[in-house]
């Protein structure tokens, strides 16, 4: 047999560079690029940035590399955004000096445009009459065409973010009005997106028309909130009310809420990652408990990939809840077999391959006492380049554990998104190059098996109304910038 554990060179594609040269992430996993949230109050002396500091702190899973809240107060806006955690911008008095009952938040994981200050958002820019701020959860597919088209007008760009084309759309029509002016860029832009703004002292959310990023609006007392997730709302004191449509322009002012189309129908496709991997645990998405969607994805993976074993243990943390449901549905006990240091933050680009090999040791390390001597079933939510679960069963292994058998509960991931998800070219998806087979001997586990698509389906409760794109190639919308790879297979 073949040795494919050496002709698929895993360790190259582990932190640091791959064998193409490629800077990669250490965790191996999908990383959702953005996180939003807004805060409406009636009373013009309450300030409300403290609050928004709490949604971004609930959303802090959603980006780690940049922080920023814009305020308004009498339809004049301030804003403060820097590099760095939600605790680490916010930690020297600096909410103190954003006065204003309207305010919008965001933190940032960056696909489209380089990291740094500079693309921070909210985004903010001065109108002849009003001060316009927007933040952005999402991917634009062709905001570079409208990048040209703006620049050939004359404007002028601050940033390399798709953010910054859809604040000057906006603003170069709020002379129709801002209901006509979001409409005609929904009109115009191709993409995912989640939107939060503050205009004139209203705060404005927005839906892509497929819905397939996520947005909620939530209430505390007379004040309203918008945020990516339920948990946001959670955190800042509110119930949650319900989720945007998918299409639906929201506008909050002292008049209350009114709720807008889009002129674009679609078919509904929710991202079907936010249920697999991205959101909190604890939120409530399009009706669905993202707990209760991973659970049962557990106990379907047990009637699809039974196993005879004597524990089963969970990748933490996404993988944790389908691990009790698989161990619920198989009668097999249930046991915390990987520890997790929640310090180890996204630091691992290290200078030698030592170090590189090392730094899975220090994101998760085995509890011998639960696994040794014992055929061990380890599930994880996805497996996207395959260094992280290979190394997880060396780890396993070397704690003792008899057998490793890895289970997945979502499906083999085969194609790239292209709607603010960042995903690797499908040369480097382990699941668009090798079988099922081929990838259990790579890894070194003893068997391996994935959720069905069908059985993901109905762990999520739909039949349809999701983009599987990730998995099956077929994308809700023309993508123009397909890579070399894609366009090959």
């Amino acid at each position: 047999m073949t040795d494919l554990s050496n002709k698929y060179d895993i360790t190259a594609h582990g932190t640091g560079l791959n064998a193409a040269g490629e800077s990669l992430t250490a965790d191996d996993k999908f990383h959702d690029e953005c996180g939003v949230c807004g805060y409406y109050s009636p009373d013009k002396s309450f300030d409300c940035a403290p609050l928004l500091y709490y949604g971004l702190y609930a959303l802090q899973h959603r980006g780690q590399e940049s922080a920023g809240i814009t305020v308004s107060k009498d339809g004049h806006s301030k804003t403060h955004k820097d590099v760095g955690l939600v605790a680490d911008v916010f930690s020297h008095g600096e909410l103190k000096e954003l006065p204003g009952n309207v305010g919008i938040g965001h933190v940032r994981y960056s696909t489209s445009g380089e990291g740094g200050r500079t693309n921070a958002q909210p985004l903010s820019v001065k109108t002849q009459n009003s001060d316009l701020s927007l933040a952005h959860n999402g991917n634009l597919v062709n905001d570079q065409v409208l990048r040209e088209i703006l620049e050939y007008n004359g404007i002028v760009f601050q940033t390399t973010i798709d953010t910054e084309v859809m604040v000057n759309f906006i603003a170069r029509n709020l002379r129709f009005g801002i209901v006509p002016a979001i409409q005609k860029l929904v009109e115009i832009i191709k993409g995912a997106y989640a939107l939060v703004m503050t205009i004139d002292g209203k705060l404005i959310g927005v839906r892509d028309p497929y819905g397939l990023r996520p947005i909620c609006l939530g209430k505390r007392g007379d004040d309203y909130i918008l945020a990516s997730e339920s948990c946001a709302i959670d955190a800042m004191g509110g119930t949650l009310i319900r989720d945007l449509e998918p299409g639906e322009i929201v506008i909050i002012d002292e008049n209350g809420i009114k709720s807008y189309g889009q002129k674009n129908w679609v078919k509904q496709k929710i991202c079907i990652f936010e249920q697999i991997y991205f959101a909190r645990p604890d939120t409530v998405m399009d009706g669905v408990s993202i707990y209760e969607c991973r659970h049962k994805a557990g106990q379907i993976l047990a009637k699809e990939n039974p196993i005879d074993a004597d524990v089963v243990i969970g990748v933490p943390d996404s993988g944790i809840p389908a691990a009790i449901g698989y161990a619920e549905a198989s009668g097999i006990p249930y046991g915390i077999g990987l520890i997790k240091n929640k310090y180890s933050g996204r630091t691992f680009i290290q200078p030698t391959q030592e170090l590189r090999e090392q730094a899975i040791r220090l994101k998760l390390n085995p509890l011998r006492k639960v696994i040794e001597g014992k055929r061990v079933i380890v599930i994880d939510d996805s497996i996207v380049r395959g260094n992280t679960s290979k190394r997880l069963v060396e780890i396993l292994r070397e704690g003792g554990a008899k057998e490793v058998h890895f289970l997945v509960s979502s499906p083999p991931i085969k194609h790239t998104c292209h709607f603010g998800i960042d995903t690797p070219s499908r040369k480097y998806l382990i699941g668009a190059q090798h079988s099922v087979d081929e990838i259990n001997e790579i890894l070194g586990s003893d068997s391996l098996g994935y959720l069905s698509i069908d059985g993901l389906m109905e762990s999520v409760g739909m039949k349809d109304g999701c983009c599987l794109a990730c998995f099956d190639g077929n994308y809700p919308m023309e993508v123009p910038r397909l890579d070399e790879e894609e366009a090959e297979n």
